[in-house]
């Protein structure tokens, strides 16, 4: 099946619109959705971390499945490629059909065209509630990599109704069939596998098999919290759309709506990115803006997370402080934020980073609004952060860092040129 050409990127009014801050709130919106479902519930995102508050919605798509709902689950092949044998055989013993985007051959992320990832959160149930954000299914308070317990992540996500979500529906439909195609391709390989699932993991109670007794109470208590929490109110009438980013039809659509609300600003531009590395456009833009006597503020993750991301970072930083952009980096907790409020009347929420990775290469989704409750709602959760969770950067701390460090900064910044050169691009 070929789907048509989808136009998402028209603001259109009548929208309703929530903000939820962090996994929590999202996950328990969620479950309340599908619990509701009467039809189909359709979910795709980067990581599903089988472990703590997250089982909730796993269970809660099991439920749905049972009960004899459509449900379709696409995750990506490197943010979960280590889906547990146990929790698979079981959504597909329920019902749930699941498709993994991109699965790593045996080169893995060695060959360039396995970059291009699919890094969007996006869920729709009964095809007219939404969500869009920044927020993976994973435990926000546990650290992936020491199983210990931390202040949460600070992200976001939000739930709408309205005309974006047919765009929603259309965009992962698209993506559906297209994976359904490759499906169909490799039908004997997948039925091999399936069988001998089936043989060496019998279908069944497996939370036993997947977590420790510490952390399977964990997300219980987290769970029975939220499940009496009532869902943050939703604006009525809200103007919205859906941009997305992909490698067909919508290659800069994101970049481009950041752009125009970066050059028409006229107060305040305030982004928080996780992963800031803006390419010479935005860089210019930013610049621009405050040349012309626009506060522009940028509050980025503060936490070492991986060599590149760190690293390549710097260099940008120097220039945008030098040029007088307030930068600042969250230090409580890890920051996966991907959202943006332009003179408090423009705001976007959505998995975009302002890096190479999700502006030239992945799947993305966010929602732009043009709605001033619901931007003024954002922008005093973001200052609330920059006031009480932010240090600043500027240029003498950065220039006075050990020269090996700086080295690094060089090598790391040349390195993601060279990537995206192997991917035909420039940035």
């Amino acid at each position: 099946m070929v789907a048509a050409r989808i136009h998402p990127h028209k603001l259109s009014s009548g929208h309703r619109l929530g903000l939820l801050t962090g996994g929590e709130a999202l996950f328990a919106a969620l479950v309340q959705a599908m619990d509701a479902a009467r039809s189909s519930i359709h979910l795709e995102t980067y990581i599903f971390d089988f472990r703590g508050s997250p089982l909730v919605v796993a269970q809660a798509l099991e439920r749905a499945a049972l009960r004899g709902l459509t449900v379709r689950l696409v995750v990506d092949g490197v943010g979960t490629a280590d889906m547990p044998a146990a929790w698979r055989a079981r959504l597909l013993a329920a019902g749930v059909q699941l498709r993994v985007y991109a699965p790593l051959g045996r080169l893995g992320l060695l060959l360039p065209s396995q970059w291009r990832r699919l890094h969007r959160k996006l869920c729709v149930v009964d095809g007219v509630l939404g969500f869009c954000g920044g927020i993976n299914l994973l435990d926000d308070h546990i650290d992936t990599a020491t199983n210990a317990l931390h202040f949460p992540r600070f992200d976001f996500a939000l739930r709408c109704t309205g005309p974006l979500v047919d765009d929603m529906s259309a965009s992962m439909l698209q993506l559906w069939w297209r994976l359904q195609a490759v499906r169909k391709a490799r039908q004997r390989e997948f039925g091999a596998a399936w069988e001998a699932l089936k043989a060496g993991a019998p279908v069944g109670d497996f939370s036993d098999w997947l977590l420790p007794d510490w952390l399977w109470e964990h997300g219980r208590r987290l769970h029975e919290r939220s499940t009496h929490r009532t869902p943050p109110p939703m604006v009525e009438n809200a103007q919205a759309m859906l941009v997305l980013r992909d490698n067909i039809w919508h290659r800069a659509d994101i970049e481009k709506a950041y752009l125009k609300a970066i050059g028409e600003a006229r107060h305040e531009v305030l982004l928080a990115n996780a992963y800031f590395v803006p390419g010479r456009r935005l860089r210019r833009a930013l610049v621009t803006a405050v040349a012309r006597g626009v506060r522009v503020r940028v509050l980025m993750q503060g936490h070492y997370e991986g060599f590149m991301q760190y690293h390549a970072a710097r260099p940008v930083y120097k220039q945008l402080i030098d040029a007088g952009v307030d930068v600042r980096e969250y230090t409580p907790s890890a920051m996966h934020a991907k959202v943006a409020v332009v003179d408090g009347a423009w705001a976007t929420v959505g998995s975009s980073n302002l890096d190479p990775l999700s502006l030239l290469l992945a799947r993305e989704a966010n929602v732009v609004t043009t709605d001033c409750r619901f931007a003024q709602d954002l922008r005093q959760r973001l200052q609330q952060a920059m006031d009480h969770g932010a240090s600043a950067l500027d240029h003498q701390a950065l220039m006075a860092r050990p020269w090996h460090q700086r080295a690094l900064d060089r090598l790391a910044f040349g390195l993601m040129r060279v990537m995206l050169f192997l991917t035909g691009h420039r940035y």
